[in-house]
């Protein structure tokens, strides 16, 4: 592992409270979507890469799937243990960086799902360098022809949400589609901050990546979490939803 950046110290520090965010009660419901979509056999192999508390991968091992979960936070997946053994079922925790992350084993499909490592840039990081990397890693872990579903922040929004004074000010470059924001979280000296910077995508972007690292896209939509479906998007809602699937030859259409 690399020493730690700006995201994998907050994510370490926000573990703890990372469940009580809204957009992680609806669990029971994503994973519902998932297996429709996946129309995966009991015992396939799936990938959670930036698999955060676990709640999407400790769900998918219940179920009767072998799952992999990967993440740069030591803390999310100390959460996403204790999550399992709980649930009593077992998931083989990763501790890596979704650009960095090889895998000795293939898998049956992948998820990357609420910003799980896809759009949270470092500092000196080229975000379509980074998000291109992540999804050329998770296209080497996967056999032919299977399937992934990533969701990713929605540029539009972005777009729409900033004015030429936040753009002066440093909080959006429209050029790179990164926000800068200063995220809090506690620690045991007391409330820290931290500095990072997330990339948002527009959808034809995303498609072109997407193709660049191998896969072939069947749907792209609304990805908001609580609201999964293959439906429009919502040109305000946070995040969109890509549905792909892995061709059997890099560059195929």
């Amino acid at each position: 592992m690399v020493p730690k950046n700006e995201w994998e110290e907050f994510f370490d520090g926000h573990a703890p409270v990372y469940m009580q965010n809204p957009f992680t009660q609806n669990t029971l419901g994503e994973v519902d979507f998932i297996l429709e979509e996946l129309k995966l056999p009991k015992n396939s192999r799936i990938l959670d890469m930036g698999c955060g508390t676990g709640r999407h991968a400790v769900e998918l091992a219940r179920r009767g799937y072998r799952v992999t979960g990967v993440d740069i936070s030591s803390g999310m997946l100390a959460k996403a243990e204790k999550a399992a053994r709980k649930a009593g079922v077992e998931v083989e925790w990763t501790h890596a960086d979704a650009t960095t992350f090889r895998s000795a084993k293939h898998f049956d499909a992948a998820i990357c799902l609420c910003e799980g490592a896809f759009g949270l840039i470092g500092p000196k990081e080229n975000p379509c360098d980074h998000d291109l990397a992540i999804l050329r890693n998770i296209y080497k872990a996967l056999k032919p022809g299977t399937r992934f579903i990533l969701t990713a922040l929605n540029g539009c929004r972005l777009i729409r949400k900033f004015n030429p004074e936040d753009i002066k000010q440093g909080r959006f470059d429209p050029l790179t589609m990164i926000e800068v924001s200063t995220m809090e979280y506690d620690a045991a000296e007391g409330k820290q901050t931290v500095t990072v910077r997330e990339g948002g995508h527009v959808p034809s972007e995303l498609v072109f990546l997407l193709r660049q690292a191998g896969f072939s896209v069947e749907h792209i939509g609304g990805g908001t979490a609580g609201n999964w479906g293959r439906r429009p998007l919502d040109l305000d809602e946070i995040e969109m939803m890509v549905i792909a699937r892995k061709e059997k030859q890099l560059g195929s259409r």
